[in-house]
Formats: structure tokens, sequence, C-alpha cells
């Protein structure tokens, strides 16, 4: 089985999408890469609960308004309409795994930044 080709998603972010069917409504599974000295934007996710599991570099993590810098093996858990964002100030890429329950569905990607 091949890897899922990689995207650009508005958000700021480099997209796999390892698990993401309407067969399997209650989850998906993304492979997220952030760029170094890059960030997403400030957005939320409509009726969706995400969790990073970091797999690889550092990054400031803004969960509605608390943030935190976060490191390989942390899990990081965003309720539902929580606006999110994520910084990587390093000189590395920050990857890590974007579990959504149910599934992501762009249709509920909400950039918070359109409407400052």
């Amino acid at each position: 089985m091949s890897r899922p080709q990689e995207y650009f998603f508005k958000e700021g972010c480099f997209i796999e999408e390892w698990h993401n069917t309407p067969t399997d409504s209650n989850c998906s599974v993304a492979r997220a890469r952030v760029e170094a000295n890059s960030s997403t934007k400030l957005h939320s996710l409509k009726s969706t609960v995400e969790r990073y599991v970091v797999l690889q570099g550092r990054a400031l993590v803004t969960v509605g308004s608390q943030s935190f810098e976060v490191s390989e093996g942390d899990v990081v858990v965003i309720p539902a309409d929580t606006p999110q964002k994520l910084e990587n100030g390093s000189q590395s890429e920050f990857i890590f795994l974007a579990i959504c329950t149910p599934r992501f569905l762009e249709a509920n990607y909400k950039n918070l930044e359109e409407e400052a």
C-alpha cells in the first residue's frame, strides 16, 4: 500500500490523509507537517475534537486562551469549536498526527483570522 499524496492545506500546513473515509465517519488520522519558522492560521473545527500526537520537533500550541510548548511524545487535546494555532519557531519541521472525532471534514474548518 502506497503512502497518500501530501498536499498543502489552507490552514498553513502540509497534510497526508492516512485515514479519512465516509465508511468510518467516527475518526480520521492525518500526518501534518509545519515547515520551519512558520505557523498555522488561528482556526477551529466545528463539532470536531482534534488530538495532536507530536512525532517530531517543538512548537508553541495555542488552544483557546492557553499557549504552551510541545515536543515529541506530547499529546494535545483540542475540544470542538475551540480556537487553535500552532507556531513552529524552530529551524526544523514540526510533524504530528492529527486525530479527529468525528472524522475531519473541510466544511467544518473555520478560519478565525478572516473574522478578525
